[in-house]
């Protein structure tokens, strides 16, 4: 066992000294008991200085008792601890002197070797006492080192040499003292005491033990930076010069460090001081020049200048990472930007032969003649000196902290700093910053996305902007270019083998840089950006000529990455810059005039501009431009010229030149001269690749590129060529056609871009018949042949969709040079409107109105279809009119107009041009002809030239139009217009002429029937065709199966007339007023009326029913995907049918809803694809858009019918009740009334108003979805510049169409339709806020409509009977009442704050409603809590209305809603909360403090009090109803939380956040400090789980409580009783007194330390006494006291709270009690006597304090550390003959020795130090799992062998020492209740 070893084998480790008080000798006895009753006086507590001097006076008596012959002092350590505490700071310095009166009596008993095995005893106590002692005492305590501590032997002193060092350097800090010769003589002869001390053999050892004198110097300076400034004093005076190392060979000026043999011996004194390795002397050096100190970083850098500088021998042999640390700490003085530091630092840098003179005058550069050592001399330059010594080690240092992974700003931006300052001498800084300067770029710019807050990044960034200032410019573009030349190196590109990441990050690099700082000087402006401009040009030509280099995104990248930063660069260039040179000095090489190979010439200037960098000099401060003789355009133009011939001749859809042509444009806006473009170039290469682009091979992207190159070459460089130059025809006709294929209508991704490149090629063509021209060859193209008379199907779909993005676009299209020649008459008005878009189309448009003559052609089908929709038919009709108006035969038909008879010359000539004449009439008779409202409103259009009408009517017999007559200039019309031409027509050709002519037949038919088809546009007479309704019925069900569209167009058209004229009245089926609106209403026919009621009873009833087919046809083709092209007829036909289902409406209903609803989602399925998918080819029979909309009006019109029907049959219903009839929401809708009807039962009604509510539902979800699809774009990547405006063309489009169909479906239904977004709301992500948005959109769901309405679907769930019947909702969502509050508590938080007026009636009526009955609403109460808050937090941000009586109304709401929730529903805590539970707190609580909705809705009123409570507070204003609500919640929440059965398990985060935010309010504090305490109080507290739990929640609660209750740990430290053996001795009774009194003990402990933990620090530096007194009494407990010594493990945790939360000059008490005890706990490792006073919990917790106390590393316990550690360098350099002194190696030595290979695991420690921070070595989680049996050999024995050597290493690291840590070590230790007894 340990305690049976021999003692002789450790003669100097304190575990085994012991006192010597049992011998036998009778005065030795006596001796003794004098000592002890001496001893005893201390313990009765002493109050008063004096009472320590009477004590020290009867100790010493009986210590001058002592017989003789005795060497020895009874009671040694007790007397040592006693002695100790009298030398408290705190006492007066007469004991001080009484004490070490005493002091010297017991050295002189103990004589040499009783001192020398005592040491460890007496020693600490004296160490701390020449830091406070006053002058009477220093004397003395100087005179008991001299006397008995000096002469001991180095065996004895080496252990104990650092703290004897640290105890005597305090008489060092004062030069001037009266101490200071004496202590510094006493610590030389320390010094030369071991270097003359020698070994029994006679050898010396001298310089061995010197080297620990310094090393141990080193150390205490390391360590304790209140010793540094003694240390230094020393230092300067004693510290040996370093050799410096060989001279420099003459005249060598390269840097070149010499070897080690080169390297002389150094003398024994510096071999002392840097062996056995120089590490510590650097570390010391750097922790003196990294003092917060001033004239300590002076002192440490004199030191450097005169005994240690960079030539010294020692610097030359340490590593590398030595030096590069002293020079970080060195450099770092220059941050203080003190010039006394910054003079010392550069003669160290520079040597000393460096010139201090730091004006103008010194800043040439290095090679010249002012810093060249004379010739022959041998002395080296300052500049060659840094070079060799200095300029490596700073330069790798500040590498190393500019790459430095930090996220803390302040640590980022201090290379920065330093690299500012350094630029103070040239010499130093011109040699740093150019090494330096793209590091620390490259350090900005990752910071920019590591950063964790902006304003971590701007405050580097501010570091960064003033070096960056302060650097030469020459030398910042040196490095940019040179950055860019091996960025762009093509050998090196080849070599990567396409791995171009590198490249594209330094490309990413140089763009940050450029766009981030001030490049704007002037220098820069007129020198750098054009070189770097040309360089980054003539790489990028090189990069072109590379055609595989374009092959991979990567390469493609990079050189779009180059293209971007020279667009960049020419944009800063000014145009001064491009100015002809006037300077003819030293001219360079220019560029020949008329080389053969312009490239390699352009190639050579670049080289020129690299080699010019590389050869500046980093130190001069003006330079030469390197293009002084050439014009920056001249070389430019031609490259980018190059450039962009390249770029046009690829084929790449993502490398269109639009960069290239920017640069080129650029270029010539800047230069002065035009001449360098090579235009020829340019038009040959657009020659080829126009023609590639007819192939196919070019994209779009190419085609608007090479648009832009032919506008360039328009507008700024060949004016004069462009008319008379062939190519350029060849070229734009070639761009046409290659337009005209990018042009889709059923792939709408580039129409919008295409069609726009299309005008500006209109802009600039020379013909202004050639876009006419092409495009109506590429309509007769046919893929089976030659061009035919008549265009194919898709030259019509596509001139139709240029058709109608002109009529839009027409505005936005460039005008052009010269002005349209006019035609007479009415073609002159026309074509003038028409002058920038639709003239150009429309001779291909006469090809595509030619198609109305075949009815039964695919094409005809088309252009009907499409003239039917189309806005713009008016423009159509204008241009038709104008050339009918503007034909030869009118002119003669006027001309004969006022004979009878037209002349035979006439009539022939007439007749010759008749043709013209028809083919006009005939296509306006077939526009005519169509039965669509746009004929209508085409006719309708007022003529801009009304006297071409009064012409005509002056000369018809017949005014058909009255009106038009009368007033003939006002309100003319194309329709006055066509009635009166075609009469006149028919006057002429069949009054007049009596010619037979076929010819003249024909225009009389065409006229005839062009006047038949203007009187029916107003006028139509109903015919009886009923008996054709089957046999079409049918033939069209038929059509829709062999997906025949034509045919489908062609029998809807059929069966639509037949039904209107056989069916119903004509009122109802045919709208006879032509509305003048909008576009869109016109093609809507879904319109909402609310002042309309339904007519009824007023037309008769229909007299046949509609065939049963009809409804499966209307289906069928509705739903077919065939059928797609005639969506719109089926539409019409639908619209046709419904009023025939008058009296089975809701029968059709649904399967009509279901129907369009699919329809719609099919369609708006394949529209996403397309754009989530640019590569498939994916196309719809029609236009997406339209056809949508299409559906939707269908989808409007069912549920207008149904919803009329449903609203006439409740009206008729409820008659009886109500004289007023429910007005209908689509009243307007259908012009007409329903069958009178028996009246329908009340459950059938209710049927069918609950399939109407069904249909509604699935119209929101689907109208819902698509409106969604622009704002959430799921399923969407992100579109590229190619297709964003064809992508934002159409969600606006259908976003508008649907948002128009929400607002109808709203105003008719507004609580199923707010119930149905509810369910989608419940989805969450962006789904939920898609509803929210869309409720804030809609003017029908505005709040005062929207929050109403979620009140009635509320009550509907929860007390349906208040409401009316026209209020309560259906119940078929499957929304709860729980989630209907949810959803109401986000609505409100997101509307405007101003949106609170209108809603704050119906909120109070509400919430009073609800505290009336509260009962039903119990499930949402706890979330109603939380809607109030919601409206106190808007009445903050708001003022209107009367704000006091407001927050009165919701602080009383807030209080009455609290008392109902917990009378109807009491809190219980029947459940633990699991460590998981907690973990998600902290994500609801900040998802719902931030604003953002949850869609989980929590009903826990824990919970929810815990989020609004902060608010809440703020709005109850007065003192009264606060102190309610807070007594509420202490009464219903806190006290049966704290007071539950399985407490501590049931309290949650949210439970102590209720707490931290009631003691935030000092009024209420004695209702919620009551509970704190109870809790506080339990015996189960320290139960607590997990420990995230305590660090938010108990550790706020309780630091605010002690704020408050300052006597708090006064009265904690109250219930500690001392230790008493007293009561009941045996029996049972005594072992349950004795744990009882434990286990009180150690909770009210750890109740003080953990109070301890939670308050700031310092915070209980009153009740310091009060803790040492406590902790002094129970640690004198012992196993069979009460409380006994188990409770020591406490005790130990009490003290590593005080250590951690208070400084260490409020501790300077303690030390002595927590030496002594931490000595004797570890000891009793050792001793089997000591294991029932220490069990090993205790031992443990001893431990832990001992490892928290080295990391700390307290002053004052510094002085004592080597009782405990080796804390010299023998921890790690241990001789051969090296025996353990420390406690903690003798131990380690002690349990290795008894320990067997079969029980040798051991838990890891992982120190960490790889992070340069220090973490404790025990922690919990490596101990807690273990049994107790196995604690000491599996932690405690390695710990201990670990200890002195990770401390020693965590000191030679100079690691910073993590508290937090610690703080988290020790809370886990005290939540730990498996130590409790």
């Amino acid at each position: 066992m340990p305690g049976d070893m021999n003692p002789a084998q450790r003669p100097a480790s304190p575990v085994v000294v012991d006192d010597k008080t049992g011998k036998k000798d009778k005065n030795f006895r006596r001796y003794a008991s004098a000592v002890e009753r001496a001893l005893s006086v201390f313990d009765t507590a002493l109050q008063e200085w004096a009472d320590y001097i009477a004590f020290l006076n009867r100790l010493l008596k009986a210590l001058q008792t002592k017989p003789s012959g005795v060497d020895e002092v009874p009671y040694s350590a007790i007397v040592a601890k006693r002695l100790s505490q009298c030398l408290n700071s705190t006492l007066p310095p007469g004991v001080h002197q009484k004490a070490l009166d005493v002091y010297s009596v017991v050295f002189a008993v103990l004589g040499k070797d009783g001192l020398s095995k005592e040491l460890h005893r007496y020693l600490p106590g004296l160490s701390p006492v020449l830091s406070f002692a006053v002058l009477t005492v220093k004397p003395g305590l100087l005179k008991l080192f001299e006397d008995y501590i000096l002469p001991l032997k180095s065996a004895v002193l080496q252990p104990a040499l650092k703290a004897i060092i640290l105890a005597l350097l305090p008489g060092l800090e004062e030069e001037g003292s009266d101490e200071f010769e004496r202590t510094l003589t006493l610590l030389n002869h320390f010094r030369d005491n071991l270097s003359r001390s020698r070994t029994g053999d006679g050898d010396s050892i001298g310089s061995s033990n010197e080297r620990v004198f310094w090393q141990s110097l080193f150390l205490t300076t390391i360590t304790s930076s209140s010793r540094r400034q003694g240390a230094l004093a020393y230092l300067l005076r004693s510290l040996p010069k370093l050799d410096p190392g060989p001279p420099l060979p003459a005249g060598n000026g390269e840097i070149e460090k010499p070897s080690i043999d080169d390297v002389p011996e150094s003398s024994p004194h510096v071999q002392a001081i840097t062996s056995p390795e120089p590490g510590l002397l650097i570390r010391c050096f750097a922790a003196g020049l990294q003092d917060d100190q001033l004239l300590t970083q002076r002192g440490f850098l004199d030191l450097l200048v005169t005994n240690m500088p960079l030539s010294s021998a020692v610097l030359q042999r340490v590593s590398s990472q030595d030096l590069e640390l002293l020079m970080t700490a060195a450099a770092s003085v220059v941050a203080r930007r003190e010039m006394s530091l910054n003079r010392r630092l550069w003669v160290w840098l520079l040597g000393q032969a460096a010139p201090q003179d730091t004006s103008d005058k010194a800043t040439d550069s290095p090679d010249s003649g002012s810093s060249k050592a004379p010739a022959g001399s041998g002395r080296e330059t300052p500049t060659q000196y840094f070079r060799r010594y200095g300029f490596t080690p700073l330069r790798n240092s500040l590498l190393k902290g500019l790459r430095t992974g930090s996220a803390v700003a302040a640590v980022r931006a201090k290379p920065f700093r330093i690299c500012l300052s350094l630029m103070d001498r040239w010499e130093v800084g011109g040699l740093i910053v150019p090494q330096v300067f793209r590091p620390a770029m490259e350090s900005l710019y990752d910071y920019k996305t590591s950063a964790p807050t902006p304003e971590s990044f701007s405050e580097l960034l501010r570091s960064a902007n003033v070096l960056f200032d302060g650097i030469q410019s020459h030398l910042i573009w040196r490095e940019i270019v040179s950055y860019l030349d091996e960025a762009l190196d093509m050998h090196q590109l080849t070599r990567d083998g396409g791995n171009l990441q590198s490249t594209t990050r330094a490309l990413d690099l140089v763009t940050f840089v450029i766009k981030t700082f001030n490049i704007r000087e002037e220098d820069m402006l007129t020198t750098h950006l054009p070189n770097a401009l040309i360089v980054t040009l003539a790489s990028l030509e090189r990069l072109a000529a590379q055609s595989t280099y374009f092959e991979s995104s990567q390469g493609a990248r990079v050189y779009s990455s180059s293209l971007a930063i020279a667009a960049f660069l020419l944009d800063q260039i000014p145009p001064r810059a491009f100015q002809p040179p006037t300077k003819t000095v030293q001219k360079s090489p220019a560029i020949p005039a008329a080389s053969n190979d312009p490239e390699a010439a352009m190639i050579d200037v670049s080289q020129e501009i690299r080699n010019w960098y590389k050869g500046l000099d980093p130190n001069e401060n003006t330079v030469d431009c390197s293009l002084e003789d050439r014009e920056l355009g001249a070389i430019a133009i031609p490259l980018t010229t190059r450039l962009l011939v390249k770029a046009l001749s690829r084929s790449d859809a993502h490398m269109a030149p639009n960069i290239e042509l920017s640069l080129l444009k650029k270029l010539m806006e800047k230069g002065s001269s035009q001449s360098e473009v090579d235009i020829e170039l340019l038009l040959d290469t657009l020659i080829s690749s126009s023609s590639n682009a007819i192939s196919g091979e070019t994209s779009l992207p190419i085609l608007l590129e090479q648009v832009a190159v032919l506008e360039f070459l328009f507008r700024d460089v060949a004016n004069e060529q462009w008319l008379s130059d062939h190519r350029v025809r060849m070229i734009l006709r070639d761009i046409i056609k290659s337009l005209w294929a990018c042009v889709s209508p059923s792939a709408p991704r580039h129409n919008v871009e295409a069609i726009r490149c299309l005008w500006r090629v209109h802009a600039m063509c020379p013909d202004d018949r050639l876009v006419e021209a092409t495009v109506t060859g590429l309509m007769q193209r046919h893929e089976e042949g030659p061009s035919q008379s008549s265009p194919n199907i898709d030259g019509a779909r596509k001139l139709t969709t240029i058709w109608s993005h002109s009529t839009s676009l027409s505005a936005q299209v460039p005008k052009r040079g010269k002005q349209l020649q006019r035609m007479h008459s009415l073609a002159d008005v026309r074509l003038e409107r028409l002058e920038y878009s639709p003239e150009v189309l429309a001779r291909p448009l006469l090809l595509l109105l030619d198609a109305l003559d075949k009815p039964s052609g695919e094409l005809s089908v088309y252009v009907r279809s499409w003239l039917q929709s189309l806005p713009s038919l008016s423009w159509i009709v204008d241009l038709l009119a104008m050339h009918l108006d503007a034909s030869p035969f009118m002119d003669g038909l006027r001309k004969q107009s006022k004979s009878e008879t037209l002349g035979e010359e006439v009539e022939a000539e007439a007749l010759g041009q008749i043709e013209e004449i028809i083919y006009y009439i005939h296509t306006i008779s077939n526009i005519l002809a169509m039965p669509s409202t746009n004929v209508s409103s085409a006719v309708a259009a007022q003529i801009s030239v009304p006297s071409i009408v009064k012409s005509l009517s002056t000369e018809t017999n017949e005014v058909p139009n009255k009106e038009a007559h009368e007033s003939p200039d006002e309100g003319a019309t194309l329709r006055d217009y066509l009635l009166q031409a075609s009469i006149f027509m028919l006057q002429q050709l069949l009054l007049k002429s009596k010619n037979n002519n076929p010819k003249a037949q024909q225009l009389n038919r065409a006229s005839a029937l062009l006047l038949q088809r203007l009187v029916s546009i107003t006028d139509s007479s109903p015919h009886d065709k009923s008996g054709l309704q089957g046999i079409l019925i049918r033939l069209l069900s038929e059509s829709v199966q062999q997906k025949d569209i034509q045919l489908q167009m062609i029998l809807i058209d059929d069966l639509t007339v037949v039904l209107k004229q056989s069916s119903a009245p004509p009122q109802l089926l045919v709208n006879g007023d032509i509305r003048r609106a909008s576009k869109e209403d016109r093609r809507s026919m879904s319109q909402v009326s609310l002042a309309e009621k339904p007519e009824k009873d007023h037309h008769p009833k229909v007299v046949s029913g509609p065939d049963p087919l009809l409804l499966d046809c209307v289906i069928l083709g509705l739903s077919s995907t065939d059928s797609q092209g005639a969506l719109e007829h089926w539409v019409r036909f639908l619209e046709v049918c419904l009023p025939l289902f008058a009296t089975n409406t809701f029968q059709v209903m649904l399967p009509l809803t279901e129907c369009l609803g699919r329809g719609i989602e099919s369609i708006f399925h394949i529209l996403q694809d397309m754009f989530a998918n640019p590569m498939a080819e994916v196309s719809l029979g029609s236009e997406p858009i339209q056809s949508i909309s299409t559906l939707f009006n269908g989808l409007e019109q069912v549920l207008a019918r149904g919803h009329d029907q449903i609203l006439a049959d409740e009206s008729r219903s409820s008659s009886q009740k109500s004289p007023e009839q429910v007005q209908g929401f689509f009243g307007n809708m259908v012009s007409g009334v329903f069958t009178s009807e028996a009246q329908a039962s009340r459950s059938g009604t209710a049927n069918n108003r609950l399939t109407i509510l069904l249909c509604f539902k699935d119209a929101v979800k689907v109208a819902f979805r698509i409106w969604s699809w622009g704002d959430d774009r799921h399923g969407v990547p992100a579109t590229s510049a190619l297709t964003s405006a064809s992508f934002n063309y159409t969600s606006i489009r259908l976003k508008n169409r649907t948002r128009r169909a929400l607002e109808h479906l709203f105003s008719a239904e507004a609580l199923e339709c707010l119930e149905t977004l509810i369910e989608a709301w419940q989805f969450g992500g962006a789904q939920s806020d898609n509803v929210i948005n869309l409720l804030n959109t809609l003017e029908a769901s505005r709040p005062k409509n929207t929050v109403p309405t979620l009140f009635n679907a509320i009550y509907s769930r929860t007390n349906p009977a208040v409401l009316a019947t026209q209020h309560k909702s259906t119940l078929t969502s499957e929304v709860s009442d729980v989630q209907l509050a949810s959803f109401l508590i986000n609505y409100t938080r997101s509307m405007d704050d101003d949106a609170l007026d209108e809603i704050w009636a119906d909120c109070m009526s509400f919430s009073k409603d609800v505290l009336g009955n509260p009962m039903p609403h119990r499930q949402i109460l706890p979330l109603l809590l939380e809607f109030i808050s919601v409206l106190g937090v808007k009445i903050d941000n708001t003022n209107f209305g009367e704000q006091r009586r407001m927050r009165k109304d919701v602080g009383d709401l807030f209080v009455r809603l609290l008392a109902a929730i917990f009378t109807i529903k009491p809190i219980t805590f029947s459940h633990a909360v699991q460590p998981s539970d907690s973990d998600t707190v902290g994500a609801l609580d900040s998802t719902r403090s931030s604003g953002f909705h949850s869609t989980s809705p929590n009903t826990d009123v824990v919970v929810i009090l815990a989020l609004i409570l902060p608010k809440m507070i703020k709005l109850l204003i007065d003192t009264d109803r606060i102190a309610t609500a807070t007594s509420t919640i202490s009464l219903q929440i806190l006290m049966p939380a704290f007071h539950w059965k399985n407490f501590p398990n049931n309290i949650t985060i949210h439970t102590l956040r209720i707490v931290q935010a009631l003691s935030r309010v000092s009024e209420i504090s004695k209702v919620w400090k009551k509970d704190v305490a109870e809790a506080f109080n339990d015996s189960r507290f320290f139960s607590s789980k997990p420990l995230s739990l305590v660090v938010e929640g108990w550790i706020p609660i309780l630091r605010q409580w002690a704020l408050i209750d300052r006597d708090r740990m006064a009265e904690l430290l109250s219930r500690l009783s001392a230790p008493a053996s007293a009561g009941i001795m045996f029996g049972v009774g005594a072992s349950s007194a004795r744990l009882e009194a434990d286990r009180k003990a150690q909770l009210n402990l750890r109740r003080i330390a953990l109070l301890t933990l939670s308050c700031s620090d310092d915070a209980f530096v009153i009740n310091m006494s009060s803790f040492q007194e406590k902790v002094a009494e129970l640690l004198n407990a012992t196993a069979a006291s009460s409380p006994s010594s188990v409770t020591r493990g406490e005790i130990y945790m009490v003290l590593r709270a005080l250590i951690l939360k208070n400084s260490a000059v409020h501790l300077a008490s303690l030390w002595p009690i927590i030496n002594a005890e931490l000595f004797e706990a570890l000891s009793s490792i050792g001793q089997i006597a000591s294991r029932e006073t220490y069990n090993i919990t205790s031992i443990l917790q001893a431990a832990k304090l001992l490892d928290t106390l080295l990391m700390i590393a307290p002053d004052d316990f510094q002085l004592s550390e080597w009782l405990f550690i080796t804390d010299t360098t023998d921890a790690v350099y241990r001789s051969q003959n090296w025996k353990p002194v420390s406690l903690a190696d003798s131990l380690a030595e002690l349990l290795d020795s008894e320990s067997s290979s079969l029980n040798s695991a051991s838990v890891p420690f992982h120190t960490e130090s790889e992070t340069g921070v220090r973490r404790p070595m025990l922690r919990w989680e490596n101990t807690h799992h273990l049994p107790r049996e196995k604690l000491l050999d599996q932690v405690l024995r390695p710990f201990l062998r670990q200890l002195s050597i990770n401390s020693f290493e965590s000191t030679y690291q100079m690691e910073s020492v993590d508290k937090q840590a610690c703080h988290d070590e020790l809370l886990k230790d005290l939540f730990d209740d498996s130590t409790l007894v």
